[in-house]
């Protein structure tokens, strides 16, 4: 006990730490929200990775999808690092930089706002991102309920508090930079655990191969699992017993991230070119250990098919698997788990919390509510909507309703499937229309919420990845057929594109 207690006080010492240090470096609203737009590639690339995985990933889907897929489910973690990570990078990236910069725009609704001169956009948009990310921010808590109560046997409600205010402190303190800073530290701590974890559950049940074989032994016979039933060695072939739900899930924890507005800000505050560089090969890699690693460990949780694992009613409750996977490991490893669940969670959490108060504050109360709103209330307003953002999700997380465990797949499905489309098209085409971004928002925003009352599509999951493909859809068929924006008012945002820099003959080879 004493090893784990020393572990969270160090790792919650240098998280204050950081903010205090951070605090220097913001002076207004930009270095708040984006930390002045100069933020190295290392930074950028962590905070993208860290802000991409929380406890919702490591225990929540991991043991979910793991003990549905079996290995196959490390196909989601390869997903997350090629559709997630490199491609979100490479098409969005230096575009998102370049024209959020142009529009002065430092949130994903006031891009909205101002690349479609309406105001009625940046505020519906706003909203739509508020309302979702709360419930969002809510089940990363969950996450962490089944760990503390496995490694220090002290009530969830107490683990919920103490990681909100800690997290409050340092996001109010520091700002951008400050979760920036800690997501580095916390991506580190990430990548060591999870190596670490993996290669003790596999040594505990007698090496790697030894471990596959074992796999290869359980029949795939539940109905709620499988749609191969009855045969073996299916939970440890290439694409599991149920390949089809398996693409719905690889598509929304993946295709996602494109329309996440906690995910895209990252973006907005890269350096210069060398950080676009760096941070798609890092973030990358990053991804393929993080989460490819989640998925494998995951996918052997039918190994440890025990009684701890199952609800009074005999249903499987995923959220304990991962936990009692590792329940058995040394306590410096136990400690060294907690720390990384915490440091996936605290990462995620503050970059939601950072979103949602900047999006409220600058979309919603500048200009719409209050007037002429300054830089030094603008902050404090900022730093005050991050307390009320995180008792929000707090209270939510306390008494949590009947749907928690689908909480990320709602929210995902909601953002996703209301910003990607409108949001990347718009970085690259002239023609999409103000109608097109309304339609998008009410499909992303109507499939979910009718879904979670009328359930037409039975899995949150595959509901979501409906919806961001829907979008994808909608957008460009819309916009053919409602009236074009003026073209004088689009070719002046595209210029941006066109403006001629200088190299060095390093970077081009060109005279």
């Amino acid at each position: 006990m004493a090893i784990k207690v020393l572990l969270l006080v160090v790792f919650f010492a240098v998280m204050i730490g950081v903010g205090i240090y951070a605090r220097k470096s913001t002076k207004n609203v930009n270095d708040f929200v984006l930390g002045g737009r100069g933020v190295g590639p290392w930074l950028t690339a962590f905070a993208y990775g860290t802000s991409y995985f929380s406890s919702v990933v490591f225990v929540g889907y991991a043991g979910q999808f793991g003990w549905k897929y079996g290995l196959a489910s490390t196909w989601i973690g390869i997903g997350n690092a090629v559709i997630g990570s490199l491609l979100a990078w490479l098409v969005l990236g230096r575009r998102t930089r370049v024209m959020t910069q142009k529009l002065n725009a430092k949130t994903m609704p006031e891009f909205f706002g101002k690349r479609f001169d309406s105001k009625a956009l940046r505020v519906a948009g706003s909203t739509i991102a508020f309302i979702f990310l709360v419930p969002y921010t809510a089940s990363i808590y969950n996450g962490l309920s089944r760990l503390f109560g496995m490694a220090f046997r002290i009530d969830y409600k107490v683990c919920i508090i103490i990681m909100a205010v800690l997290t409050g402190v340092y996001v109010i303190v520091g700002g951008y930079m400050a979760t920036a800073w800690n997501d580095f530290i916390q991506g580190i701590i990430m990548l060591i655990g999870i190596c670490a974890v993996i290669a003790s559950v596999l040594s505990g049940q007698g090496g790697f191969l030894n471990a596959v074989k074992k796999l290869s032994l359980i029949p795939a016979d539940d109905a709620a699992v499988s749609a191969l039933q009855g045969a073996d060695g299916l939970f440890a072939s290439f694409f599991g017993p149920d390949p089809l739900n398996l693409l719905g899930v690889i598509v929304l924890t993946s295709l996602g991230t494109w329309g996440l507005p906690q995910m895209v800000h990252k973006f907005y505050a890269i350096k210069d070119e060398k950080a676009v560089k760096t941070g798609t090969i890092v973030s990358t890699v990053f991804a393929i250990i993080i989460s490819g690693g989640c998925y494998f460990l995951g996918g052997f949780g039918r190994l440890f098919d025990v009684p701890a694992i199952y609800k009074e009613d005999g249903s499987i409750a995923y959220d304990a698997i991962v936990p009692q996977m590792l329940s058995t490991l040394p306590d410096l490893l136990i400690g060294i788990v907690i720390v990384l669940v915490l440091s996936a969670s605290m990462s995620t959490l503050s970059s939601l919390v950072m979103t949602s108060s900047s999006t409220l504050t600058l979309d919603f109360l500048k200009d719409v509510i209050v007037k002429n709103m300054s830089e030094k209330t603008q902050l404090v307003v900022m730093r005050v909507l991050i307390a009320v953002f995180i008792v929000l999700s707090v209270v939510l997380a306390l008494n949590p309703p009947t749907f928690i465990a689908q909480l990320m797949g709602i929210s995902w499905g909601a953002l996703a499937g209301a910003f990607l489309a409108p949001f990347m098209y718009g970085l690259y085409s002239k023609k999409i229309t103000k109608a097109a971004v309304w339609a998008s928002y009410i499909v992303g925003v109507g499939i979910t919420v009718s879904n979670m009352f009328l359930n037409f599509i039975a899995s949150p999951i595959n509901a979501g990845a409906i919806t961001m493909i829907a979008g994808l859809v909608v957008v460009p068929v819309v916009s053919l057929i409602t009236p074009k924006m003026k073209t004088e008012y689009v070719d002046e945002i595209f210029e941006c594109y066109e403006e001629k820099v200088t190299v060095h003959k390093k970077s081009s080879l060109e005279e």
